[in-house]
């Protein structure tokens, strides 16, 4: 496979003569933050973070989607941190869009490029530094690991987009395959986050209506979504934040590649009572 490309924000600021509205959308059953919203305005930093800003794309939130948080990190040269996780009861995951990111995880030194991947299970020991002349912008995904008795955590590891075949979904003719990072089957996963792809013109055939929740950012591409029976246009650098059973479909019209980065919550009962 060749080295993909993924669109990554740069923040800046638009010009006074632009229009004010734009295509974010915050609704009871999605949320549309377009990339044109990713602005250095709207930036975060975080305890014990040298030299890095963060775009936050979504969060817990009751009534909503409630199970993750998921982040655009922008680290420059020489920043990073030491202590990056301050909650010991959350797992992550870092992607890698763009640049190098110097990853220390459970003692051992990795070099993350575009399309890099690193599972960090609780209470994971780990490092991250940018020891390149550029910045390096990734993806961080958390969320509170549910524990299940008899069943172990699972292991961090490292991989990338381009040594994993994807999967072609059955009965697509090839249109739509999915990148997958993590066994289904693996029950020590409460998370999956994969890459899902779309050649021009293929098609989610039906409104997916289910129990996951979602973090969608579009990585490469363009498309049209049916969300909770509206028509939206998305395309590289939007994000999608949808809460459980809103439904869902999609058909990749552009001249390219349709992908996206997908997280959702799997594998566990449902919760009875808060």
């Amino acid at each position: 496979m060749t080295q993909p490309t993924y669109y990554a924000p740069h923040g800046g600021l638009p010009p006074q003569t632009q229009l004010l509205s734009d295509r974010a959308v915050f609704t009871e059953a999605y949320a549309i933050i377009p990339k044109g919203v990713m602005r250095d305005i709207v930036t975060s930093n975080l305890p014990f973070w040298d030299r890095t800003r963060l775009w936050v794309l979504s969060r817990p939130l009751s009534g909503f989607a409630e199970t993750f948080s998921q982040y655009i990190m922008e680290v420059a040269p020489g920043g990073g941190s030491d202590k990056p996780e301050l909650d010991p009861a959350a797992e992550g995951v870092l992607f890698v869009v763009e640049g190098e990111l110097s990853l220390t995880l459970a003692g051992e030194h990795h070099i993350l490029q575009p399309g890099g991947y690193a599972f960090i299970p609780p209470g994971c020991d780990w490092r991250v530094r940018n020891e390149a002349d550029s910045e390096v912008r990734f993806h961080w995904i958390r969320k509170a690991y549910e524990r299940v008795e008899g069943i172990a955590t699972p292991e961090p590891f490292i991989a990338n987009e381009v040594d994993i075949e994807p999967l072609v979904m059955p009965d697509t003719d090839g249109k739509w395959s999915t990148t997958r990072f993590v066994d289904p089957g693996d029950m020590r996963h409460d998370m999956h986050v994969n890459i899902v792809n779309f050649e021009p013109g293929g098609v989610i055939p039906f409104d997916e209506t289910h129990v996951m929740e979602h973090g969608l950012y579009v990585l490469e591409g363009k498309a049209v979504y049916h969300l909770n029976q509206d028509w939206v246009e998305v395309e590289a650098g939007d994000y999608l934040w949808l809460r459980a059973f809103c439904p869902q479909a999609c058909y990749a019209g552009g001249p390219g590649r349709f992908r996206y980065l997908l997280y959702k919550d799997v594998n566990r009962h449902m919760k009875l009572c808060l």
